[in-house]
């Protein structure tokens, strides 16, 4: 479902389709994403009124209330606007008012997001706002305890403090700090990066990943310092040598989103409801992080991009051959695929060059072996008929790219390597998928 269209500009286009983007192209995506949120928003107030609604009303006071900060404030609102979870929530709830598949996606969540901005702005301000379970989350903040037997919609006063600010809860108070925890109070803990670059990690809020159940709960004191220690890492491998990834991460990238871990390896990912959120299990080393957010990028750049362009024609059943999965895939699927496994080849044709011993020697495999797949795979593109004009154009520049490298030369025994690797993978996927 598109509710927008509206033309990127013709050199981020080509700049994204060459693979890269940087901090240009990054912020015209972000721009697009918090504009989207802005209409979804607006849209669901009317709808839930539309609908009948029982918190249509809420809905629509915490719109005014978040239109009249905004004429003081309009940064605050929108940097607000942009968080991750709040696009979810508001594509979930317009959705399903248009649908009327009933109240879990509510309307009134609104006012949780106006608190949220009074107290970044520390502005003080009354909103009406609806307590239906034991905690409600302040979108960007934490997660507030409901005070003992509050529920029922209750006027909230917030009540600014310089740093953070007091909530008025009924007969009630909680003091919210963007910092630290406090009573009846677990905010969401900030990672610094560098240069004012920090990144949330939101382990709370209920519309912070779509697959809900394989979020991992609040982080311990242990865990996050962990996290903390390999992001720092991260950090210093993508702005000493890959200083693409690093603005792109500067710029679309907010939130870090804790999942289960598989059984071996590291899961990690991106959502088109969630632009601005890495979701990963917890990561095992510096470099490892550094080279998944080069993959994720690649699926949030090319997420945001077709929310805007359409690169495909409707599906006609047919799947094919992905070489870094198991299963058949779809024209979109393959695309994206792609364009994340260019970013996975350029991230090792720079990093494996300041790497030595067997390291070294890895990074060069990966280099060759994704180059020439995802190359494979662009060629798959072109020839099976699923992309429009748009498509064939972004397709053949990203093979362009590709071309480029291929020409690169690398040690034999490396070459030898990412091909057995590469058969072991084709052999394997033909046996398992030898009835499709």
């Amino acid at each position: 479902m598109r509710l927008i269209s509206r033309p990127v500009s013709e050199e981020t286009f080509s700049r994204l389709a060459a693979g890269g983007g940087g901090a240009g192209a990054m912020a015209e995506l972000r721009a697009m994403q918090c504009f989207k949120n802005r209409l979804l928003i607006r849209e669901l107030v009317l709808e839930a009124r539309t609908a009948g609604h029982p918190h249509a009303d809420l809905s629509a006071r915490a719109y005014d209330l978040m239109v009249e900060m905004e004429t003081h404030g309009r940064g605050r609102v929108e940097s607000e606007l942009c968080y991750p979870a709040v696009g979810a929530w508001a594509l979930r709830t317009y959705l399903s008012l248009k649908a009327g598949t009933g109240v879990k996606d509510d309307p009134g969540r609104l006012a949780a997001l106006v608190v949220a901005v009074a107290v970044r702005s520390q502005t003080a301000c009354q909103v009406r706002l609806a307590l239906s379970d034991d905690a409600i989350v302040l979108p960007g903040l934490g997660r507030l305890s409901a005070p003992a037997g509050a529920r029922g919609v209750f006027d909230v006063t917030v009540r600014p403090d310089g740093e953070g600010a007091e909530l008025d809860i009924g007969r009630s108070t909680v003091r919210v700090d963007p910092l630290r925890d406090d009573t009846g109070w677990q905010v969401l803990r900030r990672l610094p990066v560098g240069s004012g670059f920090s990144l949330v990690v939101d382990d709370a809020d209920p519309y912070r990943w779509p697959a809900g159940h394989v979020t991992e709960p609040r982080l311990s004191d242990a865990k996050l310092d962990h996290w903390a220690r390999c992001l720092r890492e991260a950090w210093r491998v993508l702005t000493a040598r890959h200083w693409t990834v690093a603005e792109e991460m500067t710029c679309g990238v907010s939130v870090l989103t804790p999942i289960h871990a598989p059984a071996f390896g590291q899961n990690s990912a991106t959502s088109r409801e969630t632009f601005g959120t890495v979701a990963l299990s917890e990561p095992q080393h510096g470099l490892g992080m550094a080279a998944t957010f080069a993959h994720e990028i690649q699926h949030a750049k090319l997420t945001a991009l077709t929310g805007m362009v359409d690169l495909t024609r409707p599906e006609n059943g047919r799947r094919h051959y992905a070489p870094w999965r198991n299963d058949p895939r779809p024209v979109n699927g393959l695309l994206q695929g792609a364009y994340a496994y260019l970013g996975v080849a350029g991230f090792w044709r720079r990093q494996h060059r300041f790497e030595q011993g067997a390291r070294a020697f890895r990074g060069q495999v990966e280099f060759t072996r994704w180059r020439e797949a995802a190359h494979r795979v662009t060629g798959t593109l072109l020839a099976c008929g699923g992309l429009n004009d748009r498509g064939e154009e972004f397709v053949k520049a990203m093979r362009g790219t590709l071309e480029r490298w291929l020409d690169e030369p690398v040690d034999l025994a490396v070459a030898a390597q990412a091909r057995r690797e590469a058969d072991q993978h084709l052999r394997a996927w033909t046996r398992r998928n030898s009835r499709i």
